[in-house]
């Protein structure tokens, strides 16, 4: 008797290519959608560090804000290597690109989606909303 040999037909085959395309078509936009959501925590939690690095500043030096500039990562006194306030130039994720660590000077946040800065700055008041943020820390969806 010769002995049998086992394998796979090619019906079986097919069913299980069908079958892991399936999952992959089911995983791989979830993997677009950590990313993106990765970017918003990423800003978020910038934010909240330069907010309470303004304040920590401002309770240190008599109610005074950091004399922060308009540029690109110009944070003043609060940046600084080795600093206690923050201790590297803050990236705004969401928007990316060069203009991610862009301070301007302003006195309300955005009002929709840009990639010109990625900060801005009032220094009347000391507050830091995020660009492309609205007034309540949401971002504003891309383009």
């Amino acid at each position: 008797m010769r002995p049998r040999h086992h394998g796979f037909t090619l019906v079986e085959v097919l069913i299980v290519v069908v079958i892991l395309g399936i999952l992959a078509a089911a995983v791989i936009p979830q993997f677009t959608n950590a990313t993106s959501e990765a970017q918003k925590n990423a800003t978020t939690d910038q934010l909240i560090k330069i907010r309470r690095a303004m304040d920590v500043y401002c309770v240190r030096n008599n109610n005074r804000y950091p004399a922060v500039t308009a540029g690109l990562g110009t944070w003043g006194e609060i940046a600084n290597p080795g600093d206690t306030y923050l201790r590297q130039t803050p990236l705004n994720q969401w928007i990316g690109g060069a203009n991610a660590a862009r301070i301007i000077i302003g006195t309300a946040p955005d009002t929709g989606f840009q990639t010109a800065y990625g900060w801005i700055y009032d220094p009347a008041t000391g507050r830091v909303w995020a660009g492309s943020y609205d007034a309540e820390d949401r971002p504003y969806p891309r383009p």
